[in-house]
């Protein structure tokens, strides 16, 4: 079969999915680490086994297809990429050839999640490994994998109260494994022949360690399973233990207890600006700013963009439309607005007549819609 050659410009935005043959670009030669440990046709069957297995696999697809399509960065009337918008596409690019993670800020509802999604869709990387922060997030808890110990531990209890010879119990008999399910974190680190994508979604959420606790893991590319290691070693082998991933019904083989990447994965970390983080952590990762739409072209096209897929992209063109982009630029001059805030006013405003709401109505609704985003709640106004 004839490989597409290798292209510079993996990610376009244009709409367009890459050929599923393209081969996928070297790393640098400081980033390239467990590539060769295993053949490519050894790691395509290894995939094709590990999808076969996925139990909502079409659906999750689904859910990415949908928040990858409408993802239209701003446009000028030329259907042009705007400077800013160039910007965030040659980071992603350069992200995927530096095997460096990407950090994307901006405000909120500018499209940074939806970014993610949209990488994945025109790459083909299956569906987004989604991974949201919160102050008690914990990379090795909550991350890389879960180790129920309190159920390990309850079984063999039960086991051994309803076992008339429970001198034949043993370790072997409740197995770490299958007490392990890999975190969204520690499934993008699986040897996967394509990357996958892994968003670190609002990272200016976590605790101040977090930023430090993941450099090591991006710079090694491999973490380790304390609990399979030490169950290798007792059993004094290689064979491959089989662990639950984040993908619901899948499970993949681990060797003594150490997961290695064949290929670094699209890790997209955001952030909504709320904090700083350490330099080092800003040497590692490529950092972009994502760029809201500031003109009413630039509307128009993400309007249609998400409207299409009802077959009401053409309201886009329509004067009401058009009208009600200006009025939110406006308003968005006194104020910070997220562009979805525009996105439910049109779907309200743009509903038949008969489940349309009333003139008065409209005018209400824009002060509730367009409240800024850092206004006091219970004001009558916008502002």
């Amino acid at each position: 079969m004839t490989k597409t050659p290798i292209n510079w410009d993996l990610f376009t935005n244009s709409g367009e999915r890459i050929d599923p043959d393209t081969l996928w670009p070297a790393p640098p030669p400081w980033r390239d680490w467990h590539r060769e440990e295993q053949k490519p046709d050894a790691r395509k069957a290894a995939d094709e086994a590990y999808w076969q297995q996925v139990e909502d696999l079409p659906k999750r697809i689904e859910a990415t297809r949908r928040r990858g399509e409408v993802l239209q960065l701003p446009r000028t009337e030329a259907n042009k990429l705007t400077d800013e918008a160039e910007r965030v596409r040659l980071a992603v690019n350069a992200a995927i050839h530096l095997r460096r993670p990407l950090l994307v800020t901006g405000t909120p509802g500018s499209g940074k999640t939806s970014l993610a999604h949209a990488i994945a869709w025109e790459l083909r990387l299956g569906p987004v490994l989604h991974w949201p922060i919160t102050p008690r997030s914990r990379l090795i808890e909550d991350g890389l994998y879960q180790y129920d110990a309190l159920g390990r531990l309850h079984d063999s209890q039960f086991a051994a109260t309803n076992e008339q010879d429970k001198s034949k119990r043993s370790a072997d008999d409740f197995p770490a494994s299958d007490y392990i399910a890999l975190g969204p974190v520690g499934t993008a680190f699986l040897p996967f022949q394509r990357p996958r994508v892994l968003l670190i979604d609002e990272l200016d959420k976590s605790d101040l360690q977090l930023p430090n606790e993941l450099l090591n893991l991006f710079e090694e590319g491999e973490y380790d399973i304390p609990q399979l290691i030490r169950e290798a070693k007792r059993c004094g082998g290689k064979t491959p233990t089989s662990v639950r991933t984040c993908d619901p019904g899948a499970t993949s083989l681990i060797t003594t207890g150490r997961v290695r990447c064949s290929e670094f994965p699209i890790v997209v970390m955001t952030s909504n600006r709320e904090r700083d983080f350490p330099a080092a952590f800003h040497r590692r990762c490529i950092r972009v700013e994502m760029p809201a739409p500031t003109d009413a072209i630039a509307f128009q096209w993400l309007v249609r963009k998400h409207f299409e897929q009802q077959n009401r992209g053409k309201l886009a063109d329509k004067k009401q439309v058009l009208d009600e982009i200006l009025t939110f630029l406006e308003t968005t001059k006194q104020d910070d607005r997220a562009t979805d805030q525009l996105l439910n006013a049109l779907h309200l405003l743009t509903l038949p007549n008969a489940a349309a709401p009333t003139k008065d109505q409209i005018e209400t609704l824009r002060s509730v819609l367009y409240k800024g985003l850092r206004a006091r709640d219970g004001g009558a106004d916008g502002g």
